[in-house]
């Protein structure tokens, strides 16, 4: 009777000693994890940040590189193994697999971390300017998990969105580990992301222009050092794993016919133009979604799982291919082999791009580098097909129109024309395409910037109310003078309505400017001193108004100070349109506060 209660105090007391020893481990940690800060700090700084660039460049690489090992493996678990079942085991376990999974995603995203939808580049190109590099632990780990759950389960999504956003991560929490302060993340949080898109793709080169393109903004940054480095190490480490194979093998690659370079313009175009629109299609429908309150967050991302489940089964049954599902390089290394003919080029074109469009808007988690390479590599294959039905087109040229479609459709939609040059010729290893991508470069850059303002990453920033030039410094004083004066306004200006005595003295007394816009009937009539005012006032008479200064939102800093300098009342209300409201105003202190601050920035950033 007795050996009862014993027990208990038994487990009880084994319980107190495993829960000591564990707090004995942890203290353990925590020291020896503060000789090793204090170790770094010893170091000369150069040392110092060769070292630690080579832990950031490492600690990325591996995360990539699990990553897209986990990412595969599921997808060979899933999808491809269904493949080889009948058709009735395809169509019911494909349906449970991508809704399944489509549900576990928007769970984790929407429960754990709304940070990590998306492609996460923009996410991690606001955390670099924003919060000085400093990207959250968990951003890293819901990334990693709903990333291979989304990919893996077959939604049409890219791999290298997330690999970048949890590789920046990785550089940023191993900065925490290392004793960085956290505004010195910004560093850590670049070669991290360098590392990851390098081991993402095997294309070192194409990854450190991104960063320095995309992320930072300059290609003469002084973390270029960083970036290189760190790319160069995630590279070995893809290498060590997994290969140093390219991601496209291509065979018997000959020099292309002049026709090649006629049709090269016609091919670039056509991706930017499929490009453009894949992008308008993708934030237009994630605007909707946002604004539809009918179904719960977490519940979006299954209605893409179930469209891209109805077209690539459909696709499926009817040719046997699975590009439609996840990154479709089977179907796009089928393609560049020349073993896909341009009637299956133009169905999986469409239908990967619904469904990619839709994974991507209703609040998926994947990038859109594999779906814009895989449209534009069909967009070639079509194009030379169709020409092929009246003139000869060689081999030779649908493998060149077919990697210039890929090339032009990335650097149209992510407005970075290097990387898109250079990540096409690392991942095909093929120096004879580069006078080819060259043209359709230029192309693709006057097509898309034409149709769109903004890269697909900067208006999906935009979309969620991120103005970068208010956190992202100029260069030079050029770049600083084109800045819109949205990006320096006061949008919540005083003004008066009325002009009685009343309401006069009731202006005066509850607020201290000097000057205020005098707006009566939704129309700006002119602008009211605080001396005139007091004048009516004593004198029992209306106040006679100075006129006003006025610009656009839109117009230039550069236009602006013209302004100033010509305005009497030494301040330009911002309207909203031609002979519009006023929604805002800039001082001259405002002017120099913005300039202070900007320096400032670019100080701490550059």
């Amino acid at each position: 009777m007795n050996s009862f209660p014993a027990n208990i105090l038994k487990r009880l007391q084994d319980q107190r000693v495993l829960w000591l020893r564990l707090q004995s481990w942890w203290l353990r940690a925590q020291q020896l994890l503060l000789q090793l800060q204090s170790l770094v700090r010893r170091l000369p700084s150069r040392w110092r940040a060769v070292l630690t660039t080579c832990v950031y460049g490492l600690g990325a690489g591996a995360a990539a590189v699990a990553f897209q090992l986990g990412m595969n493996w599921f997808y060979q678990l899933g999808l491809v193994r269904l493949s080889h079942q009948s058709h009735t085991a395809f169509f019911v376990g494909s349906f449970v697999l991508l809704v399944g999974s489509s549900l576990l995603v928007g769970w984790l995203l929407n429960s754990f971390c709304r940070e990590a939808a998306g492609s996460g580049i923009p996410q991690l190109k606001l955390a670099f300017w924003k919060d000085f590099g400093l990207v959250p632990f968990r951003v890293l780990w819901v990334k990693f998990v709903a990333g291979i759950l989304s990919i893996g389960g077959g939604s049409s999504l890219g791999r290298e969105g997330p690999s970048v956003q949890l590789a920046g991560a990785v550089g940023s929490n191993l900065a925490a580990v290392a004793g960085e302060a956290k505004q010195s993340r910004r560093a850590p949080a670049a070669a991290g992301a360098a590392a990851g898109l390098a081991a993402a793709f095997n294309t070192p080169l194409a990854a450190t222009t991104f960063v320095l393109e995309e992320i930072i903004g300059d290609l003469n940054s002084r973390f270029l050092g960083a970036v290189l480095l760190a790319s160069v190490i995630g590279a070995f480490v893809v290498h060590g794993i997994i290969g140093k194979q390219p991601a496209f093998t291509l065979t018997g690659v000959q020099s292309p016919t002049w026709m090649a370079y006629v049709l090269t313009p016609v091919v670039a175009a056509l991706a930017s133009v499929v490009g453009v629109y894949f992008q308008r299609a993708s934030l237009g429908l994630r605007a909707r979604t946002r604004r539809v309150r009918r179904f719960p967050a977490w519940l979006m991302p299954a209605f893409a799982g179930l469209l891209t489940w109805l077209l690539g089964s459909l696709v499926f049954w009817r040719t046997g291919h699975l590009g439609v599902f996840s990154l479709g390089y089977d179907d796009l290394s089928s393609a560049l082999a020349g073993d896909l003919g341009w009637q299956l080029a133009a169905v999986l074109l469409v239908t990967k791009f619904i469904a990619t469009f839709s994974c991507y808007g209703f609040g998926g988690c994947g990038g859109i580098f594999s779906p814009t390479l895989f449209f534009g590599g069909m967009t070639g294959v079509l194009v030379a097909g169709l020409v092929g039905l009246e003139w000869h087109v060689s081999r030779a040229d649908t493998l060149t129109l077919a990697v210039v479609g890929m090339s032009a459709c990335l650097g149209g939609v992510v407005f970075a024309p290097v990387t898109g040059i250079l990540i096409v010729f690392e991942m095909t290893h093929e120096f004879a395409l580069v006078p080819a991508l060259m043209i359709g470069a230029l192309v693709s850059q006057t097509i898309s910037r034409k149709m769109n303002r903004e890269s697909f990453y900067d208006a999906l920033l935009a979309q969620d109310g991120h103005q970068l030039e208010h956190v992202r410094p100029p260069r030079d004083l050029h770049s600083w003078q084109q800045l819109p004066v949205s990006a320096i306004a006061n949008f919540k200006p005083v003004t008066a309505r009325e002009l009685n005595a009343t309401a006069l003295q009731k202006l005066l007394n509850e607020h201290p400017y000097q000057q205020f816009p005098v707006v009566q009937a939704g129309k700006l009539t002119g602008v009211l001193t605080r001396k005139e005012a007091e004048l009516a006032l004593l004198q029992k008479r209306a106040p006679t108004l100075a006129p006003a200064a006025t610009c656009l939102r839109e117009q230039t800093v550069a236009e602006l100070q013209k302004g100033l300098i010509e305005a009497d009342t030494h301040f330009v209300l911002v309207l909203d349109r031609k002979d519009g409201e006023v929604i805002g105003l800039v001082t001259l202190h405002d002017l120099l506060r913005a300039e202070s601050a900007m320096a400032q920035q670019a100080q701490e950033g550059q």
